[in-house]
């Protein structure tokens, strides 16, 4: 078995993301920089607490062709591609169904970083990347236009997210900051619907009065 350490190492990473609710089952996966022309990718189709070493797919990251391992790699693989080819000083691209930051995505706007601390892990803006389905080259393609070397995180468009770092931990942090910051707007955006509440309440009554009246007045 070829790079058993880092292989040991992503499957590592997967159970933890899975232990706190960023994996799910087989949902989510990842990639590892072994050296300028290798990646470590997770498996298709693999349940993370049942997967072992060898269950991790070496690829060179030029082409994506398989240099070892029996599983076949996720079909997300070319997103981790289009990440670690444009940015050479990562290490790491964790793609993640995490569920705050996916339900941000729903809304389809980017997030605007607070904060010193959340900005050195994710840039000053989380870009949203357009729709495309699910392990497509189209999603690659999409994801490609909107990388920039200042933004750590994205939004894909109802889908989840994919953050990366300059090593394997700080992919991790910023991935965490990414649900801090996606709880936050979201708070922040019911905060400021439950303070129109009482107006639309107010506006709705006179509208219902005003209807009355009309009625009324044609009948009469």
């Amino acid at each position: 078995m070829k790079f058993p350490e880092i292989r040991e190492q992503v499957v590592r990473m997967s159970v933890m993301l899975a232990d706190h609710g960023f994996f799910a089952a087989t949902g989510g996966n990842l990639a590892l920089k072994v050296d300028a022309e290798h990646i470590a990718v997770t498996p298709s189709a693999v349940d993370y607490y049942q997967m072992g070493p060898d269950d991790v797919c070496i690829l060179r990251l030029r082409d994506l062709a398989k240099v070892d391992g029996e599983r076949k790699p996720s079909v997300e693989t070319g997103m981790h591609a289009k990440v670690l080819q444009a940015r050479p000083d990562c290490a790491a691209s964790i793609h993640t169904h995490q569920p705050i930051a996916s339900a941000c995505t729903l809304i389809g706007k980017p997030l605007r970083v607070t904060g010193a601390g959340p900005r050195e892990l994710l840039g000053d803006n989380v870009p949203i990347v357009g729709y495309a389905p699910s392990g497509t080259s189209w999603l690659s393609k999409k994801l490609a236009k909107a990388l920039r070397p200042d933004a750590n995180a994205y939004l894909l468009r109802t889908h989840g997210a994919i953050c990366c770092g300059t090593s394997a931990e700080r992919a991790l942090q910023a991935i965490v900051a990414l649900e801090a910051l996606a709880l936050d707007y979201l708070r922040g955006r019911i905060a400021a619907r439950a303070a129109l509440l009482p107006q639309e309440a107010a506006l709705q009554r006179l509208l219902t009065t005003l209807n009355t009246e009309l009625v009324r007045d044609m009948v009469l």
